[in-house]
């Protein structure tokens, strides 16, 4: 029987296309290493992104495949994850312990993007990411009551924050600071300078991903993130209604125009099943977000249903990712961030941490 050889090895794998990455594991060169003992094979493949719930099944898949091969008596697939900084506007300063930023948008309110936000950021998390959430919403916060944390963050040097923890998420929100029924009666310039002083007098522990949860629109704080702080990817969330898909489009060209690269879509209330009879309705539309992806030559990342447990759920602060773990609605949430970080991971790096520091001292 005649020795296998790398190529036939990597030709083989060359035929198996990620669902996440959309290409194959070569290509995306995330094969690192192929190791050939005799009949007995070894292949090691490294992620850019984190994927806890579908590292199994590719090795299943890669297993057999190579196994297929005349003169391969036995192979082993070794995965695991390595999450980069990836690259953001020209210009603009990164963050110490923060990797990538990823902000959560919406045209319009009363889509569902907090909610959102929130679940994608637990899912993330669920992959194997380390996580934070910031809240940008500083008129309308809600990730306290959504990630049922409450409470002042501690400063220990009295000019920084540490982040609240729940469900190994960091988290940092104006809510936490003032009163929950205290309305936020500020001007625009006192608002974008809030959200700069949550971002960055905030001690991120060592994150892979910084979740931004965005106020709904395109005023002073989207403009204010999307020209100074340091984002590697946007994500749209839309419903199917015309009205905010119209909105939607206004976001995802206002960060094409700062040379934001949006991820991708995320069409929310997409389908409602009836809870009684099972019965799918359309009630917002169909397709929408499918069509403006298409439009726009973006990502479409996934649907989520109208469903009352998800409104239910995160209300009672445990989101549906945490409050179901196994369950449908959390399975979607997850594929959905396996989907985003895959779309950043083939983004252009951030090598700027590589580098050394040039000091010119006069002596």
């Amino acid at each position: 029987m005649a020795e296998v050889t790398q190529q036939q090895v990597e030709s083989k794998l060359k035929e198996y296309v990620d669902p996440y990455l959309e290409t194959d594991l070569v290509s995306a060169k995330t094969v690192r290493n192929i190791m050939i003992e005799g009949d007995q094979v070894v292949v090691d493949v490294v992620l850019g992104f984190p994927a806890d719930g579908y590292k199994g099944e590719l090795a299943e898949k890669l297993k057999g495949m190579v196994e297929s091969l005349d003169g391969v008596a036995k192979a082993r697939i070794n995965i695991s994850t390595a999450i980069q900084a990836h690259s953001v506007q020209k210009g603009v300063k990164t963050i110490s312990g923060i990797k990538n930023i990823i902000a959560v948008a919406s045209g319009k309110g009363g889509v569902g993007k907090s909610t959102t936000a929130t679940n994608l950021a637990l899912a993330l998390s669920a992959e194997g990411a380390s996580v934070g959430v910031l809240d940008a919403d500083i008129y309308g916060p809600s990730q306290p009551r959504m990630l049922g944390i409450s409470g002042q963050p501690e400063s220990r040097d009295g000019q920084t924050l540490e982040p609240l923890v729940s469900y190994h998420i960091q988290t940092m929100s104006i809510g936490f600071l003032v009163d929950e029924e205290t309305p936020m009666i500020w001007r625009g310039p006192m608002v974008t300078q809030a959200l700069q002083q949550l971002l960055n007098d905030t001690n991120w522990n060592n994150l892979d991903y910084l979740v931004i949860d965005l106020p709904p629109g395109t005023g002073d704080v989207q403009l204010t993130l999307a020209q100074q702080v340091p984002v590697s990817g946007a994500v749209i969330v839309t419903t199917p209604q015309d009205i905010a898909l119209l909105d939607a489009r206004k976001g995802l060209k206002m960060f094409e125009k700062v040379e934001v690269p949006v991820l991708g879509i995320i069409e929310n209330m997409s389908i409602h099943i009836c809870s009684q009879c099972g019965h799918e309705e359309h009630i917002f539309g169909e397709g929408g977000g499918q069509r403006m992806s298409d439009q726009y030559d973006v990502d479409f990342l996934g649907a989520l249903p109208l469903d009352k447990t998800i409104r239910e759920e995160v209300d009672a602060g445990r989101p549906s990712v945490v409050a179901d773990p196994e369950g449908r609605i959390a399975q979607i949430y997850r594929e959905i961030a396996r989907r985003t970080a895959a779309k950043l991971s083939q983004k252009s790096k951030n090598h700027a941490a590589k580098f050394p520091q040039i000091v010119i001292e006069n002596n």
